[in-house]
């Protein structure tokens, strides 16, 4: 016969059935290697198999092939009978394309995963008869690839589906057709279709498995026992979980991870520290005796709050430091917590390949669906700024929200469903079928693993006692609560499943029992010994150095020598060779060089680039990360400079020395509680670095408020966790409207207490400068609100010149050198912006009788610092708080709270506030103007 290539259709006769059928093949496998002809004619008569071996996908939400045949079938004639049977087995073979994606794209709809059986599986779609097929054809032979890169080979029909059926839709769904990466959909679809059945675990997995799962029912049912009503928020139906995290642990040590920080809401936590984390029972049978309640008035938390580390070991011995995080009720808001601490791992260690840390993140199915700080931390894992390696999402689905059942508490089928957004697999899988949850592991792990990637297991189980162990589910869940009470525990299902498979004795189950019992016996009899007082640990490993507790108050070191900082603008001014700086931002550089002369004071963000560049060099971590932080919301920092060119992006801190720390600019994604929750957890792992996080305007720390209470403020108090994180939120009153005013200060200062938080509020960028040095300087860590400017970014008072940078520290209160106290008349106190119209107004008014304070350190201030301020003046001047929030915001709440009627003992104080609003500031520019005149008028003519 001729050259293959160039066999025209027409010339085929009966003799040819064995030559149609390998041209088929190197269609399948190499179609641009087939003529045109023959090109034409088999994607014709099969329009779905070329286009799958070009890389396309069929539609997820049909399950068929997006390519369907023409409704005018003519292919062109062949002569003899082997035309009918080549043009019929074509057919045949576009048929079941689409009935194997099908399977492929919607067969986890048809996987038996609610271990209660109350949800109607859907299955209709995989009827042959769907697709033009009948149970004759389930002889026939047909094409099969478990991937586009696997070899194509024959399969009788009714094989085909009984291998698809078992891959797809037994105890196990999986999603990943919605995922563009092809490599990813092709490794996925081999493993799966390739896996052998997860019944066939080997018996030391299966004994494992059964371990674990002894020790979580043991646990649960101890301490139920031993405190009769104390909510726990029991793990019980979803016991499973417990040799899941065993084996995504020992799948994890195996690959080098050596470090694990988890994230979980309440429900099993105790279970979980107890039997992953290695937290001593006798600890958590101490927090329910609850035998020292003075020592823990205003302090501490509930013991389902509470989190741990420990050493976790397999039974090689390998081991991996695990990190259960404190979290409070506030479930998801975690996430980016722990993904913070992750990153911080990684990057202290220098594992830029983030192997060597990961995350794993257990969800409920409500808050999964619900909650959107959870988008926000999906949205981070493919960030530069904020890659790990890949997360493992664990979503204990327990079919309900508290009372709420799926379909009044998501839009979607399935609770993951978001996770499709990201291009994250998702694998379903019945919780109460161990075998199973072990296959998903494994494959879920190696993912990861392969691909750096987040992966989603979604565990179809039930909650045995309703939300807590008080309540009655079913109140609101009669059905679904008639089926659970008729149910074994899982650990029981599955020692049944092991003694029928002859897997395991009885006696070998029940020694397993038998010993985690004892231990918890003893654990117990130890606790009730009420002989050891609580005590606050000496902080240890990276944190061993720092302090937190009560403020010293004193002064730090902050200064640098001229020399040295004229050397840093220097190298902050000096541009790569060939790199093409905007002509706007020239201007910026030569001021910055004028400054570096002398001839200019140094305004805020030089000051900013100042302190930054000079902790580098000295060998601290910088992270600075916000909404268009790297150029600056108000076009003032400039760091990351872009080439206007070919746009290729460096830093201005680059280059600054052959040993400098990194300094990191991260313009974030849109997004405020995420990208602070993440900031936050990084603080709580990298003690020696300056991390900071840039609102875009101060307001839009509203929705990072959770973050704010829950943590930042509230840690030390409740977990005895330090942070240094520093917040930088643009504030003043200028005419923007409500939105654009108040990053509300009176929040920040609601929230002080116990010296838990500093509040400043700089007035000169030699200030700014001192605090942010101070905040690494000295050992006491708490953390840093600063409020910041935004029209004074350019003020022609706001610069100061570099004596004020080489020999002072940061002034908690800037005094008036201008007023002799002795003819003093009335002194002012105010903070930020409205302090320079008080300057202004002075000057116009040449009202030197006037003395104006700058409080620059709002919390801590102690009275020392205050009675330092206000001692040359003379008994019984008036003082007046001055501010531009309105009366019932900023920091006269606070200040009226501490101070009553009299400051320091000696003066009547009174505030000076635009009038209580629900509102921060008015929407109209010509008001605003209008209240700061009267708001002035007010500060100088007043009476007390």
């Amino acid at each position: 016969m001729a050259d293959d290539k160039h066999v025209p259709p027409t010339t085929l006769d009966v003799h040819s059935g064995s030559y149609v059928e390998s041209l088929f093949n190197q269609f399948l496998q190499e179609h641009e290697t087939v003529s045109e002809d023959w090109h034409t004619y088999l994607s014709e008569v099969s329009p779905g198999l070329s286009e799958v071996n070009a890389g396309q996908q069929p539609n997820v939400l049909t399950g068929q092939s997006p390519f369907a045949p023409s409704s005018a079938f003519n292919p062109p004639t062949l002569s003899g009978s082997v035309a009918a049977d080549a043009t019929a087995a074509l057919r045949l073979q576009h048929r079941v394309d689409q009935l194997v994606a099908a399977y492929r794209g919607q067969g986890h709809r048809a996987a038996h995963l609610d271990p209660l059986n109350l949800a109607k599986i859907k299955s209709d779609f995989l009827e042959p008869s769907s697709y033009g097929l009948s149970a004759s054809d389930d002889a026939s032979p047909v094409v099969y690839q478990a991937s586009p890169t696997s070899e194509s080979q024959l399969l009788p029909l009714g094989e085909l589906r009984q291998k698809l059926s078992a891959a797809y839709c037994q105890d196990i769904g999986f999603e990943f057709a919605h995922i563009q990466n092809p490599k990813m959909r092709d490794w996925l679809q081999r493993r799966v279709e390739n896996r052998q059945g997860s019944h066939s675990l080997p018996r030391k997995v299966q004994l494992q498995i059964l371990a674990q799962l002894s020790k979580a029912y043991t646990f649960e049912q101890f301490v139920r026992r031993k405190y009769v009503g104390s909510k726990t928020f029991s793990l019980e139906g979803a016991e499973t979980l417990i040799p899941l995290l065993d084996l995504a642990l020992e799948n994890a040590a195996r690959r080098g991870v050596k470090n694990v920080v988890i994230g979980m809401a309440h429900r099993g936590r105790l279970n979980v520290l107890a039997n992953i984390v290695g937290k001593r029972p006798v600890e958590i049978f101490r927090e329910f005796e609850d035998q020292h309640p003075d020592w823990w008035r205003g302090r501490g938390d509930v013991k389902y709050h509470l989190g741990a580390s420990g050493d976790w070991r397999a039974a090689d011995g390998s081991k991996v430091h695990v990190s259960l995080c404190f979290n409070p009720s506030h479930l998801e808001f975690v996430d980016p917590v722990a993904l913070g601490r992750v990153r911080a791992k990684q990057d202290r260690s220098g594992d830029t390949a983030r192997k060597q840390a990961a995350t794993f993140l257990i969800h409920g199915d409500a808050a999964f669906a619900g909650e959107g700080v959870v988008q926000e931390s999906l949205n981070l894992a493919g960030l530069k700024g904020y890659h790990t390696g890949g997360t493992l999402h664990i979503v204990v689905n327990n079919q309900v929200g508290f009372t709420t059942p799926p379909k009044e508490a998501r839009s979607t089928e399935y609770a993951t469903d978001i996770a499709k957004a990201m291009q994250i697999p998702i694998f379903h899988v019945n919780g109460e079928l161990p075998y199973a949850v072990a296959s998903v592991v494994e494959l879920a792990m190696d993912f990861r693993a392969e691909f750096g990637h987040d992966a989603v297991i979604d565990m179809y189980c039930y909650r045995r006692w309703g939300h807590n162990e008080a309540d009655e589910p079913s109140f609101t869940q009669p059905i679904m609560y008639r089926e659970i009470d008729r149910r074994d525990s899982i650990y029981q299902c599955y020692r049944e499943h092991l003694l029928k498979l002859e897997q395991v004795t009885s006696e070998e189950a029940d020694q397993i029992a038998t010993q985690q019992r004892e231990m918890l016996e003893e654990q117990f009899e130890e606790a009730q010994q009420a002989t050891i007082h609580p005590y606050e640990a000496p902080r240890s490993g990276v944190w061993q150095l720092y302090c937190g507790g009560p403020s010293d108050h004193g002064d730090t070191a902050t200064s640098l020598p001229a020399e040295q900082l004229e050397e840093l603008l220097e190298k902050l001014t000096t541009l790569p060779a060939g790199f093409h700086l905007h002509d706007k931002l020239q201007r910026v550089i030569e001021h910055r060089k004028q400054m570096m002369a002398g001839e200019l004071p140094i305004d805020w963000s030089t000051a900013e680039a100042l302190a930054l560049a000079s902790l580098a060099v000295e060998g601290t971590r910088i992270r600075l990360s916000g909404q268009d932080s790297g150029r600056g919301t108000f076009s003032q920092r400039h760091a990351l400079l872009n080439d206007s060119v070919d746009g290729h992006q460096i830093s201005i801190f680059d280059g600054l020395s052959a040993q400098q720390a990194k300094v990191e600019l991260i313009n974030s994604p849109l997004c405020e509680a995420g990208a602070l929750g993440f900031e936050y957890g990084f603080s709580l792992d990298y003690p020696d670095a300056l991390v900071l996080w840039e609102a875009q305007f101060g307001d839009f720390v509203n929705a990072a408020q959770v973050i704010v209470d829950q943590f930042i403020a509230s840690a030390e108090d409740k977990w005895e966790r330090l942070s240094g994180l520093v917040m930088l939120l643009p504030h003043g009153f200028e005419g923007q409207g409500p939105e654009h005013s108040s990053a509300r200060l009176e929040r920040f200062l609601a929230l002080a207490a116990e010296d838990n938080i500093q509040v400043v509020y700089p007035s000169t960028p030699a200030q700014y400068f001192h605090v942010l040095r101070r905040q690494v300087k000295r050992p006491w860590r708490k953390p840093l609100v600063v409020l910041t400017p935004k029209s004074l970014l350019r003020h022609r008072r706001m610069a100061s010149p570099m004596a004020n940078f080489t020999r002072s520290s940061f002034a908690r209160i800037l005094g008036d050198d201008r007023v002799k106290p002795s003819e003093t008349s009335r002194v002012l106190l105010a903070s930020g912006k409205v302090a320079f119209d008080l300057l202004e107004a002075r000057e116009e008014r040449q009202r030197d009788d006037i003395a104006i304070l700058r409080v620059e350190q709002l919390y801590p201030l102690s009275d020392k610092w205050i009675a330092a301020a206000l001692r040359p003046f003379a008994d019984e001047t008036p003082v007046f708080w001055v501010q531009e929030e309105p009366q019932n915001m900023g920091a006269w709440p606070h200040m009226k709270n501490r101070f009553g009627g009299r400051i320091a003992g000696r003066f009547p104080i009174k505030g000076i506030t635009r009038h209580p609003s629900a509102s921060p500031a008015t929407g109209s520019s010509a008001a605003h103007k209008a209240e700061q005149q009267e708001l002035i008028e007010r500060s100088f003519n007043e009476a007390m």
